[in-house]
């Protein structure tokens, strides 16, 4: 273990939207946020090739380029980016106390504040087709990619709340939504099912799951398979949704934050503080309704404002 401490007045873990958009009001605050970008740099919207949906790109953007642009900002205010993942946390329950945070294992750094932006991510099926196709038409985001596939056909995974309110979402804008539940009934509420049950142009398959992703570029269809009689079937699409969920990156915060059976981080009221003082958290981290990028940078703005108003009550330690 490294013998060298550092002091740290804003550290931030995670380098998505939220993450430095936070960066950016705390180094305009005068804060000298520390941000260190976890093992995707960028976050989610590094996998995605189109964003048309965040403001101020009349044009649109890829999602790699903005991230990037999202950095640049950051530091041009003094942000200092660092490529390493917080490794182990611990907190001090202490108002105006340090908190301890364990960089690759191998360097420890103490932070008066800590925002926590590590982000979800999305739970896919495992097909090395769908894996190929990521970003070729496969997507785990309805309302972030749905645009792109207006009027065509396109074809949704999952059973759940989620799944449903995206097939209905697609519903709207595509030609022909094909949805795919892997049992003999949805998960999702009466009221969704009754939404989706009650949309003509949403062919609800039951007991289907996916074989083969078709298409050697992007997608250009699906072999599906009823796992119960084995039949298989392949239709033609141009877009793929998976929404069987996502899952927090919260591991290291489990016992030390406040959290629901998901995983996702629990913040007081409207606000992004934690249960721990001095310790925030902004994005897809603590929000699973949303999980939008404008909606992250909002959060992320909002920890880092709540952040310097922890440190305008409490004395600097020395």
């Amino acid at each position: 273990m490294s013998d060298a401490l550092e002091h740290i007045k804003a550290l931030i873990i995670g380098s998505g939207p939220a993450g430095y958009t936070a960066a950016i009001y705390a180094a305009r605050a005068d804060l000298k946020p520390v941000v260190y970008t976890g093992l995707e740099p960028g976050g989610q919207l590094t996998t995605t090739t189109e964003v048309d949906n965040f403001p101020g790109y009349p044009d649109g953007v890829d999602g790699p380029t903005m991230m990037v642009q999202l950095q640049q900002q950051a530091e041009r205010f003094g942000t200092d980016v660092r490529i390493g993942m917080a490794t182990a946390v611990e907190f001090s329950r202490e108002v105006g106390g340090l908190h301890r945070v364990t960089i690759d294992d191998n360097k420890q750094v103490f932070a008066e504040t800590v925002i926590i932006s590590t982000g979800a991510t999305a739970k896919y099926l495992g097909l090395p087709s769908e894996q190929r196709l990521r970003g070729g038409g496969v997507s785990a985001c309805a309302v972030c990619d749905g645009f792109f596939y207006k009027g065509q056909d396109v074809a949704i995974v999952g059973g759940g709340d989620t799944a449903a309110e995206e097939a209905t979402y697609l519903a709207n804008i595509c030609n022909k939504v094909t949805m795919l539940v892997r049992k003999d009934h949805m998960r999702a509420s009466k009221a969704m099912q009754h939404r989706v049950t009650s949309t003509p142009n949403i062919d609800l398959r039951y007991d289907t799951e996916i074989d083969e992703v078709l298409g050697d570029m992007v997608v250009e269809g699906l072999r599906m398979v009823n796992n119960q009689t084995g039949e298989k079937e392949e239709i033609s699409i141009t877009g793929l949704f998976i929404a069987i969920g996502h899952k927090p990156n919260t591991d290291i915060f489990k016992g030390l934050l406040d959290m629901d059976d998901a995983g996702y981080l629990l913040t007081d009221g409207k606000s992004t503080k934690t249960n721990m003082p001095g310790v925030f958290a902004s994005g897809d981290v603590q929000d699973k309704e949303y999980r939008q990028a404008v909606t992250a940078a909002g959060t992320g703005c909002m920890a880092a404002l709540d952040a310097e108003r922890y440190l305008a009550t409490i004395e600097t330690p020395a």
